[in-house]
């Protein structure tokens, strides 16, 4: 019988050997080590972000009174790379109308770091959810409709992150 006596070193040096032979890299399923943004994967639309979108919705510096704030980054599929000047509508049922009125409707452009904010009025419940909508739709990526859910409708902000493809 063969006793194996473990050491620091003795571990150190093959868990080094482990990862220099990439076994780690793939593991069973691909998962041990983290994605990197050379494979970034797009966003998905989510399900009911169309729900009372209107086209064309103006570029604006707020919507309504504001005390809300919406924010997030839009970024390219592939390499991650920051998007500038991309446009983002947003529009939620709020403290001053509901998601379906134009004046609950607004859009927003990207900074040179790819990241959005807006001030809206409070967003409230509809079928018992506090939830925002938020759409990308200009046409040189693929559109892409989010409908991100608060944690609690006493919330002040949400945020929503879009990872955009080539149309």
């Amino acid at each position: 019988m063969t006793i194996v006596v473990l050491s620091r070193r003795s571990l150190l040096a093959a868990g080094g050997s482990v990862l220099a032979t990439g076994v780690l890299a793939a593991g069973a399923s691909g998962l041990l080590l983290p994605a990197s943004a050379d494979g970034l994967a797009p966003t998905e639309t989510m399900t009911g972000g169309a729900n009372n979108y209107r086209k064309g919705a103006p570029v604006v510096d707020r919507i309504g009174k504001g005390g809300f704030w919406m924010s997030g980054t839009v970024r390219r599929a592939g390499d991650g790379a920051p998007l500038a000047g991309q446009r983002i509508q947003i529009w939620a049922h709020t403290v001053e109308g509901q998601e379906h009125e134009p004046q609950s409707h607004g859009a927003t452009l990207t900074g040179k770091d790819g990241a959005f904010r807006l001030e809206m009025p409070q967003i409230i419940p509809i079928f018992g959810q506090p939830h925002g909508h938020l759409a990308y739709d200009s046409g040189e990526f693929k559109t892409v409709f989010l409908r991100p859910i608060m944690r609690s409708a006493k919330d002040t902000s949400l945020e929503a992150h879009f990872v955009l493809q080539p149309a």
